[in-house]
C-alpha cells in the first residue's frame, strides 16, 4: 500500500522557518542567519565570466582541483599533508553534513549531537538510519559541554560525536584546552569527530580553535562559503579531512546526493579566496560592533541574561518570563514586529531562550531592541500583577 516513510514522518518542520513564514514585511528581522552583505564584487564578476567562458557543465564529483588545492592550503598551517584529495566540494554545508553521515552511520548507530543544536543535525542522522543522542551545552558553562556528560551517553552503538564551534545558535567557542579534552574523549572511545566550522572566519576575541591539527586522524570537517563570503544563496561548501579513506567514502556519497557542485561558481569562490581574502575580516569587524550593541541592550533589560558570543552572529539570551515558553515569547515579539527564533527550535535545552541574529544594521538593532524591551516590560508587569 502506498504511504510515506517513517523517516519523513519523524522529521518536523523547523521552528525557525515557521516564524519567518508568519512575519510581516515590516518586521525587524533577527530571524534567519544570513549576512546582510553581498559576495565580493570580484567573485560575482568571476562567476559571470566563467559562465560566458562555457563553465556550465558537470564537474568531477570532488570539484575543481585548483579550488580544492586552495582550500587544503588554507588549512595546512594546522594539518600537514593536506592536498586536493583531502577536500570534496558540496552544494552547501548542509549537503556536506548529509554526505558525512551517509558515509559513517549505519542503521541503529548513535551520533552524539550538541543541544542546543543547528536544527538539521538530528534529522540528518535519522535520514541515515541512525539515532541522534543529544548532549547538553549549558548556559551556565557558556554552552561548552562537560566531558562527564559526554561520557555518560556513550554506548557500544556510538560511532561519532559532532562539535559545532563557533556555535549556531549560541555563538559559543572553545579554548585550545577545552578542544583538547573533547578530542581526548573521542579518542578514548574511537569515535569520528564531525566538526562543523562554518563560522570559522567570524570569531571576535581570540583566534579560531579548530579540531583539525589536534593529533587525531578521525576528524571530518564540514564548512561553507555562505558565511565566509556572504554566499548563502549560492549553496557551496566542502568536506575536508586528513583521513584519506573518509574522503573516498564521503566523495562517493556526494556523487549519489548531487553528482557534483556548480561549475562556474567554483571559479568564483576560487577568485574570492585569492583576491578578496580580506572580505571576511571586513564583515567580522561590522558584526563585532553589532554584537557589542545587542548584548549591551539585552543585558540592560530586567529578566534577561545574555552571554557575549565569541563567534558567529547570534545571541542566545535567557528570558525569565513566568508562564510563557520560548515559542509563546517569540510570538509575543512577533506581534510587536520583531522576528526572532524560539529557543525550543534548537532542542529542548533551548527552552527559555530566544535566538537573535544580528545581521542587520546597528540602527535597526536599536529599534528592534526598543520593541523587545517594551515586550519584556509588559509581560513582566503582567506576571507581577497576577
Amino acid at each position: 500500500m502506498a504511504g510515506f516513510s517513517d523517516r519523513a514522518r519523524a522529521i518536523k518542520p523547523t521552528g525557525i522557518r515557521r516564524m519567518f513564514d508568519l512575519a510581516g514585511d515590516d518586521a525587524i528581522q533577527f530571524g534567519l542567519g544570513e549576512p546582510d552583505f553581498q559576495p565580493p564584487p570580484v567573485a560575482i564578476e568571476a562567476f559571470h565570466r566563467a559562465m560566458l567562458d562555457g563553465r556550465n557543465k558537470y564537474t568531477s564529483t570532488g570539484g575543481l582541483p585548483e579550488l580544492r588545492r586552495k582550500i587544503a592550503e588554507s588549512w595546512s598551517h594546522l594539518e600537514e599533508g593536506l592536498d586536493e584529495s583531502s577536500v570534496c566540494m558540496t552544494m552547501s554545508g548542509t549537503n556536506a553534513l548529509l554526505d558525512i553521515f551517509l558515509a559513517i552511520v549505519n542503521p541503529g548507530d548513535e551520533v552524539l549531537i550538541p543541544e542546543p543544536y543547528f536544527p538539521l543535525y538530528p534529522p540528518d542522522v535519522v535520514i541515515c538510519g541512525g539515532n541522534a543522542v543529544t548532549y547538553p551545552c549549558r548556559f551556565e558553562k557558556e554552552f561548552v559541554p562537560k566531558i562527564e556528560d559526554l561520557e555518560s551517553l556513550v554506548t557500544e552503538r556510538t560511532v561519532a560525536v559532532l562539535y559545532n564551534f563557533p556555535s549556531n545558535p549560541t555563538g559559543a567557542t572553545v579554548t585550545p584546552s577545552q578542544r583538547d579534552l573533547l578530542v581526548a574523549f573521542a579518542k578514548r572511545h574511537d569515535l569520528w569527530i564531525v566538526t562543523d566550522e562554518v563560522y570559522d572566519k567570524i570569531v571576535y576575541d581570540e583566534p579560531h580553535v579548530s579540531f583539525l591539527g589536534a593529533g587525531y586522524d578521525k576528524v571530518i570537517m564540514l564548512n561553507s562559503f555562505s558565511k565566509t563570503f556572504a554566499m548563502t544563496g549560492w549553496r557551496i561548501g566542502y568536506v575536508l579531512s586528513p583521513n584519506k579513506e573518509a574522503m573516498e567514502q564521503v566523495t562517493k556519497m556526494q556523487y549519489y546526493v548531487t553528482a557534483c557542485s556548480n561549475d562556474a561558481m567554483q571559479y568564483a569562490v576560487l577568485e574570492a579566496m585569492e583576491r578578496a581574502h580580506w572580505y571576511p575580516d571586513h564583515m567580522r569587524i561590522e558584526f563585532q560592533a553589532r554584537r557589542d550593541l545587542i548584548t549591551r541592550r539585552l543585558n540592560g533589560m530586567d529578566g534577561v541574561t545574555c552571554h557575549t558570543p565569541k563567534g558567529a552572529f547570534y545571541v542566545f539570551p535567557r528570558f525569565e518570563m513566568p508562564g510563557l515558553n520560548s515559542e509563546q515569547l517569540a510570538f509575543e515579539m512577533l506581534n510587536e514586529g520583531v522576528l526572532c527564533s524560539p529557543g525550543s527550535a534548537f532542542g529542548s535545552a533551548g527552552e527559555g531562550h530566544l535566538r537573535f541574529a544580528y545581521t542587520i544594521s546597528e540602527s535597526e538593532i536599536d529599534r528592534g531592541m526598543d520593541r523587545v524591551e517594551a515586550v519584556t516590560k509588559r509581560l513582566r508587569g503582567l506576571s507581577q500583577d497576577s
